[in-house]
């Protein structure tokens, strides 16, 4: 999983300057994370009264866009059944690039979210296209998992041991005494190590069994599968003393015209299931990436807007992306603290009980400099 810090801080007294500062202390000096420089375009603010409630909705979009992100992933993930996370690595794409170096090399999107118009209608374009990717998902995911359960149905009948998968696949007509008024075969399982002695009681079992009518006609790793034919007036006794010996006699019928419906049902899903799945994923692999750029373009409005709050007008911050490097995360938060610390009189890490309208509060991590965390765990 990889994580980055989405963090901004006043350009003192310029932009370049404090991405300059930031750049020695934590990579030259330290090499404690690699940073990647953001550019926001001029974005148009509104009022801050305005800034201060669309903090709390960009906060909301926020998680409920990162979910679709996830939902995406994941249901690919699941639709590739069982594939390598490499094989998954591969078809999770944003713009033909990996999440990471998507998010790495940032740039706003002006043709899909036009800077001039105002934070809270980029917002709702953001929302309102996501959330039409997740009415989508709901109904695709529907309708390829109704046929893929159908599918599984049937193959868990023709799969398993011989108590309970179905046994018309294993069986021919020729198995069978049909049409008879008078006779009937039955199916019996009888465990493996009993074989030998159904061979020699089965005939004994109840009278009016047909002599050496007994074949076995399947086996697996724990029990045979074998016919007998004996008259039906004795079917119900024969029944109970083949229990009394743990010989199951399994409930079939056998039907010509339902075994061959039942395998043109299973062709017929199987044909179903592999014409949606080429469709499917390829809309899974663009909505995944249309979804990430919209979280992305959040993330970057999220970082304008409490920087705005957080330092005031005229608007001069500047928003890095850091990847901290492993093991580092704790020293490069030690530095940063120092770095900002004439941000607030007082710093001591996290302050679970400051209350700043329109900032990230409360529940959330505060510190002086604008903070989010991005962890790109997407399955």
């Amino acid at each position: 999983m990889t994580e980055f810090w989405l963090i901004s801080a006043p350009g003192e007294p310029t932009p370049d300057r404090a991405w300059s500062l930031l750049q020695e202390r934590t990579t030259r000096d330290s090499d404690l994370s690699k940073n990647h420089r953001i550019h926001l375009p001029d974005l148009k603010i509104g009022t801050l009264d305005t800034l201060v409630g669309l903090s709390d909705d960009l906060g909301k979009t926020d998680t409920f866009v990162e979910g679709v992100v996830k939902k995406l992933a994941s249901y690919l993930s699941d639709v590739l059944e069982g594939d390598s996370q490499e094989k998954l690595a591969e078809n999770l794409k944003v713009n033909g690039d990996a999440p990471e170096r998507f998010l790495a090399n940032f740039r706003w999107n002006a043709a899909k979210y036009p800077i001039k118009l105002p934070l809270k209608n980029l917002m709702e374009i953001i929302s309102k296209q996501v959330s039409q990717i997740d009415a989508d998902l709901k109904t695709r995911s529907q309708q390829y998992n109704q046929v893929r359960s159908s599918l599984q149905q049937l193959e868990r009948r023709t799969t398993g041991n011989l108590m309970t998968r179905n046994l018309g696949d294993l069986v021919k007509k020729e198995d069978f005494v049909v049409g008879s008024e008078y006779l009937t075969t039955l199916l019996v399982v009888v465990p493996k190590s009993q074989s030998q002695e159904w061979r020699m009681t089965y005939e004994k079992l109840t009278d009016m069994v047909v002599p050496r009518s007994s074949r076995m006609v399947f086996e697996d790793n724990d029990h045979c599968l074998f016919t007998v034919t004996l008259f039906r007036k004795v079917v119900d006794e024969f029944k109970l003393h083949a229990r009394e010996h743990k010989f199951v006699v399994r409930e079939f019928a056998y039907d010509e015209n339902s075994q061959d419906s039942e395998r043109t049902e299973s062709q017929k899903l199987e044909a179903e299931k592999r014409r949606q799945f080429g469709p499917l994923v390829r809309w899974l692999k663009v909505n995944f990436s249309e979804a990430f750029t919209a979280w992305v373009h959040i993330k970057m409005l999220r970082v304008f807007v409490e920087s705005v709050l957080r330092y005031g007008l005229p608007v001069n911050f500047q928003a890095v992306l850091m990847e901290p490097h492993r093991k580092a995360h704790r020293r490069l938060r030690d530095t940063l603290d120092q770095l900002y610390a004439h941000l607030e009189a007082t710093i001591s890490g996290p302050q679970e009980t400051i209350d700043i309208p329109g900032i990230i509060s409360n529940s959330a991590e505060y510190y002086p400099y604008v903070y989010f965390n991005i962890k790109l765990d997407l399955f």
